[in-house]
């Protein structure tokens, strides 16, 4: 890992640039605590930059073929694998999450997902041609929605970018991306790969703060803004896009339930939401944090879970024994903190519950028991390495405990009775149920969540027609 200070830049029409007024963010590697390279902070004239690069490249980009998309994409994918290490190096750097397990977990998903999009080009779907008037033919044709306002997260930088430019371009589409200010190495090695592969303006990439993703999703000429970030954040651009009616694509927060039913394998079950819940330092809003068990094996899963915990190990990005890395940045590490901090008296930890060393973002593996259903540590997202543990009396119960929150974006089920496994997928509000297993996702299966969650699928065929637009075309056949 190189502690080299180096500058990274936009990536406009084509070519690298700084920001238009030579303001820098300094970005922090998270395992040290030490800075290693500054960011464009970008204002509204290199907004306006990106934005009118990708307008004028939208027509030809649209009108391209969609095998020639295909293609673009699956050499894309190609790039990245060979490439990968040096992918690799640029993400762990910007979070400090294991080389191991971001070669193994990461970086061939990504490139998979690349690949789908790169099919999904060429199967999209709509309803035959008919006459469903007398002497008029009508057809469906679905389109490009045109430029998108991008915005990513900074838990997965890379993965969240290919699931957002991903279906963009296959669909036709062009894109300003804009990368979390605290993790743009990544993002900004992969705009150098695509800029090799498609035509300039098709691909935008503009570092910044909050400032630069308000004026991007401000601005007249994306049709669509799509975030993946809190739920506050989330407001902000559905209010923002609101003024001149925005397509929004939405992933925001999430408090998953898991609920763990007294006929399940104890063992099993601690061993997989463990790794669920504490892979990526819990920074996934997916992750398996708030689990609920029914009463009778409460006390046993909740000291197997504490030893799971207690086995757990976070530390440096080239340790191989390491499940996770840092939290990302000193606010993340001082949030989760402070959940722990004002614990009401009723709630016991476990396991953990203090940062780890004296440099970089470490927490470790926690484990928090005796929570009842409206204290804010379960209410709220954490977003950390922190597994809440609740005893439950039945089935009714653990739904209503379950459902008892804002979030809806994933949940999982842990029993051997199908027949209660089916009820309980059907009635979680939530929009995945996983059963007996938790957070594994495909490229052919929708990922988004309801209520405070957002609207809008990644991934999957769903997720591609997000970024289309259907049109109606009727045409008279008597000449």
């Amino acid at each position: 890992m190189t502690t080299e200070l180096r500058r990274l830049r936009n990536y406009i029409d084509g070519e690298f640039r700084e920001a238009a007024d030579g303001r820098t963010i300094d970005v922090v590697n998270p395992a040290t605590g030490d800075v290693y390279a500054t960011s464009p902070l970008s204002g509204q004239e290199d907004v306006d930059a990106a934005m009118a690069a990708a307008a004028a490249a939208f027509p030809a980009w649209r009108d391209t073929t969609p095998a020639e998309r295909q293609k673009a994409l699956l050499k894309i994918a190609d790039a990245f694998e060979e490439r990968a290490e040096e992918l690799i190096a640029a993400e762990s750097e910007n979070t400090g999450k294991p080389l191991g397990l971001t070669r193994t977990e990461e970086l061939p998903p990504m490139v998979d997902q690349i690949r789908f999009f790169a099919g999904a080009a060429r199967l999209l779907e709509g309803r035959s041609a008919g006459e469903y008037m007398e002497g008029l033919t009508s057809i469906v044709r679905r389109e490009p929605v045109g430029v998108c306002a991008q915005v990513a997260p900074w838990n997965y930088p890379m993965m969240m970018a290919v699931w957002k430019f991903a279906p963009a371009l296959a669909a036709g589409n062009t894109v300003v991306l804009k990368p979390s200010d605290t993790t743009p190495a990544s993002t900004v090695l992969m705009a150098e790969i695509i800029g090799n592969i498609v035509p300039k303006g098709v691909f935008n990439v503009v570092c910044g703060d909050r400032d630069t993703g308000r004026a991007m999703v401000e601005h007249p000429v994306p049709a669509m803004a799509s975030i993946t970030g809190s739920v506050r954040a989330g407001m902000q651009v559905a209010e923002s896009a609101a003024k001149d009616v925005k397509r929004v694509h939405l992933e925001l927060g999430g408090k998953a339930p898991v609920v763990v039913f007294d006929d399940t394998d104890i063992a099993k079950a601690v061993e997989d939401i463990s790794v669920a819940g504490f892979f990526n330092a819990g920074q996934d809003c997916t992750a398996a944090t708030r689990v609920l068990v029914q009463e009778s094996i409460h006390d046993e899963f909740v000291t197997a879970l504490a030893k799971a915990a207690q086995d757990t190990k976070t530390g440096q990005p080239d340790d191989e024994d390491v499940l996770y890395g840092p939290l990302n940045n000193a606010n993340q590490l001082k949030q989760v903190s402070g959940f722990i901090d004002r614990l009401p008296a009723h709630a016991k930890v476990e396991a953990g519950g203090q940062q780890v060393g004296d440099k970089g973002y470490f927490y470790a593996p926690t484990v928090v028991s005796g929570l009842q259903q409206d204290d804010e540590i379960i209410q709220n997202e954490v977003f950390g390495p922190v597994i809440t543990v609740q005893s439950f009396t039945d089935e009714a119960q653990a739904l209503e405990w379950a459902n008892g929150v804002e979030y809806a974006l994933a949940s999982s089920v842990w029993t051997k009775d199908h027949a209660r496994a089916m009820r309980m997928s059907k009635n979680l509000d939530f929009g995945c149920v996983w059963i007996n297993t938790h957070i594994p996702l495909v490229a052919e299966m929708p990922h988004g969540g309801f209520k405070k969650s957002g609207y809008g699928k990644d991934l999957s065929a769903y997720g591609f027609e997000d970024y289309t637009r259907i049109k109606h075309v009727m045409t008279s056949i008597e000449g």
